[in-house]
């Protein structure tokens, strides 16, 4: 169960800065004008998430054609993040790491899984004037399909 209501389409997304798998910071505010895709998946090295973080990198391309930024966002470490992104072949794909204080980012959205101590999946698209567009949750064994999140970027509904 999530710790606080997730947000809603039309809300105001919170601003944040997470380090990257590199190490470098990211912050929600630098994408102003530019959509920003979150995509939240549990943990590193599990099959899902996997998964899920390849098919942001493979459509890569597509999205920031559609002026989206992709992210991915776990609870795991920054040396975590940066081995497992070795691992998938990730050379584009920045991964976020909202490791601490645990959850912080996860939680200000309303989808840590408090029991758990990892975030649920979902998908939150920011628009270029830092709205909440889009927000679905998947089923912890459910990957994200990719097309939705193509159709709606390119198409914005």
């Amino acid at each position: 169960m999530a710790e606080k209501k997730a947000l809603r389409k039309g809300q105001k997304a919170p601003d944040f800065l997470l380090k990257d798998h590199h190490d470098n910071d990211f912050s929600l505010r630098e994408f102003r004008g530019k959509k920003v895709l979150l995509s939240f998946h549990p943990l590193a090295w599990t099959g899902v998430c996997a998964r899920q973080m390849k098919a942001l990198e493979e459509n890569y391309e597509r999205l920031m054609a559609a002026n989206t930024i992709p992210v991915g966002v776990s609870v795991d470490t920054v040396p975590s993040k940066n081995a497992w992104a070795k691992e998938l072949g990730i050379k584009k794909l920045r991964m976020l790491s909202d490791f601490w204080p645990h959850g912080k980012v996860s939680k200000k959205y309303g989808i840590f899984r408090i029991k758990d101590g990892f975030s649920e999946r979902a998908n939150i698209i920011i628009d270029e004037n830092g709205k909440v567009v889009f927000f679905k949750k998947y089923k912890l064994p459910e990957l994200p399909d990719i097309e939705e999140i193509i159709n709606f970027t390119e198409k914005g509904k």
